[in-house]
This record gives C-alpha cells, sequence and structure tokens, in this order.
C-alpha cells in the first residue's frame, strides 16, 4: 500500500513538473550579451562606463561642482565619442583594431581630463 502510495506520489509530481522541465529557456534580452559574445560584452562595459560618467557630472551640478551649460557640453562630448565608437564597431564587424581602441582610449582620457580641470575650477577654494 505504501509503494502503490509513493509511487502514486512520484508519477504525480513528475506530472506536474513535465511543463516546466519542457519550456525552453527565455531568450536574453536585447541589450544583454549572450554568453561568449566578447564584442557584447565590451559594448556593455563601455555602454555603463559613459552611463557612469554622465552620472558623476550630473551629480556634480548637483554639489556646485559643474555648471550645467558645463556638464551638457562635456556630457554631448562624452556621447559623441561613444556613438563614435559604436559606428566604427557596428562598420567593422564588431571589433576595433589596437590602434582605433588605444585612439579611443586616449580621447576618453583627454575628456576625463577636461572634465577634471572643470570640476577643480569650480572647487571651493580652502581658506
Amino acid at each position: 500500500m505504501r509503494l502503490k502510495l509513493a509511487l502514486s506520489a512520484a508519477v504525480a509530481s513528475l506530472l506536474f513538473a513535465a511543463p516546466v522541465l519542457a519550456e525552453e529557456p527565455a531568450p536574453a534580452p536585447a541589450n544583454q550579451a549572450a554568453p561568449g559574445d566578447r564584442a557584447a560584452h565590451r559594448h556593455e562595459r563601455m555602454m555603463r562606463r559613459f552611463e557612469r560618467m554622465e552620472q558623476r557630472m550630473n551629480r556634480a551640478v548637483e554639489r556646485g561642482r559643474l555648471s550645467r551649460a558645463q556638464a551638457d557640453e562635456l556630457i554631448a562630448e562624452a556621447r559623441q565619442l561613444r556613438d563614435e565608437a559604436l559606428a566604427l564597431r557596428q562598420s567593422s564587424g564588431g571589433k576595433l583594431t589596437e590602434e582605433q581602441r588605444q585612439q579611443f582610449h586616449q580621447r576618453k582620457q583627454a575628456l576625463r581630463e577636461k572634465v577634471r580641470a572643470a570640476m577643480k575650477a569650480n572647487a571651493p577654494q580652502a581658506q
């Protein structure tokens, strides 16, 4: 009797679990890289970095370290740099050459220095 009850419970649980086990995994969202897709992963990382840079500049405006006009100008420059990198990456099959990568890195570093200089110029002077 116990064996029949245990067997019935096992069969019933399999019947309820079968639809769940048969489901195909949901496709990854369009903005999320597939596992092993290094170019897409690199793209996502770059996008997150530019988004964080924008957030930092907006916080600097809130704290009075940048004017809104300065932040808007710097954000526009960052977006242009990002868009150029994306366009170049798309036109070359998802990859940049080492030379192109170095060039964008240098331009991004120059932009960072520009942001730092603007914040330093607006920083309150210690007395």
